[in-house]
Parts: C-alpha cells; sequence; structure tokens
C-alpha cells in the first residue's frame, strides 16, 4: 500500500482517449511507439532535465536529473526512454511507448502539451511505497506535460509530477 499521492495516480484510460482522439486508430497509436523503423517526419529529441521543484519539502529529498530521448511521429504519436535519479537518489528509469503532443493550444502558437505513459522502474526499499501500484521497483506510469517550442524545435517543458512537484526540461532536436 502506498501513503503519498504521486504522479503515477492517472489512469491509462486517460491516455487511450487521448490517442483515440488524435485521428489514429486506437490500435494503430497504442503500437505505434514500439515500431522503431524511421518514418517521414519523425523528429527526435535529446532530453535534459537539470532541476525539479517538489511542492512539499522533504528531508529524504535529493537532487533529481533526467537525460533521454524521445521520438515524435509526424501525427504527434511519442515514445521515449529516460534515466534519471529519482527524488531519494535511486537510479531510476521511465520507458514511455505510449505518448502524444497536442501542438498549436492557443490559435498557431508554439505552446503545445504532451502525454506519455509507461513503465518506471526505479523506486525500491524503503521507499516502494511512494508510487502506487509498485512492484518490485515496477510500476505504471502517466506523464503530462506542458511546453514552448522556439528556435526551430528546441523546446522548454514542465512535466507534471501529479501532486508532489514539477520537473523542468529542455529537450534538443537531433535531427
Amino acid at each position: 500500500m502506498y501513503k503519498s499521492r504521486s504522479t503515477f495516480g492517472f489512469r491509462p484510460a486517460l491516455v487511450i482517449a487521448a490517442l483515440s482522439a488524435s485521428g489514429q486508430s486506437a490500435a494503430a497509436g497504442l503500437t505505434d511507439g514500439f515500431r522503431l523503423e524511421a518514418r517521414p517526419g519523425d523528429r527526435s529529441h535529446l532530453i535534459v532535465s537539470p532541476f525539479t521543484q517538489h511542492f512539499r519539502h522533504s528531508s529524504e529529498h535529493e537532487y533529481v536529473w533526467l537525460v533521454g530521448a524521445e521520438r515524435e511521429r509526424a501525427g504527434g504519436s511519442l515514445a521515449g526512454a529516460a534515466y534519471f535519479t529519482n527524488s531519494f537518489g535511486q537510479p531510476s528509469a521511465y520507458i514511455y511507448p505510449w505518448g502524444k503532443t497536442f501542438r498549436h493550444l492557443i490559435d498557431n502558437s508554439p505552446l503545445y502539451a504532451k502525454l506519455t505513459a509507461g513503465l518506471l522502474y526505479g523506486y525500491k526499499a524503503p521507499y516502494e511505497d511512494k508510487i502506487p501500484f509498485n512492484v518490485d521497483g515496477f510500476a505504471a506510469a502517466v506523464v503530462p506535460a506542458l511546453g514552448w517550442e522556439y528556435r526551430g524545435r528546441q523546446q522548454l517543458q514542465l512535466n507534471f509530477l501529479g501532486f508532489n512537484g514539477v520537473m523542468l526540461q529542455f529537450s534538443l532536436p537531433v535531427r
């Protein structure tokens, strides 16, 4: 049983609904992140997070950083992987084959939203209760984000970690 609210309390049905509403068939949207072949219009990014702000201070919290890569298809489907240290200094990973980017939230602005879902690993004893449904360090995860694209394809993004905090992320185009 877990004791605290967490990033990962969102329902997977929300991701399925977002992918289905995107104009893709639900089956194609749900499996696209597992397809590694390149397609016209693909965008790849290196992602880096140097800063995370927790909403509630704890003496157990440690510095959090993240590095990773993601691929966005022309239609907005998104997949990626990240390696990071969690809030308790434990090496962790997030692999998200399911995701969607929603561009131009206000008219033709560079404001966008992202929603990713996947598998989180790394919250081990004594912090396994900090995320729900954690089994031997593995748990389902959903991360919503809000960002701004500038200078072509560079991105500045806030990843919302449930009710626990917010992570600042920079994304640099690879190709």
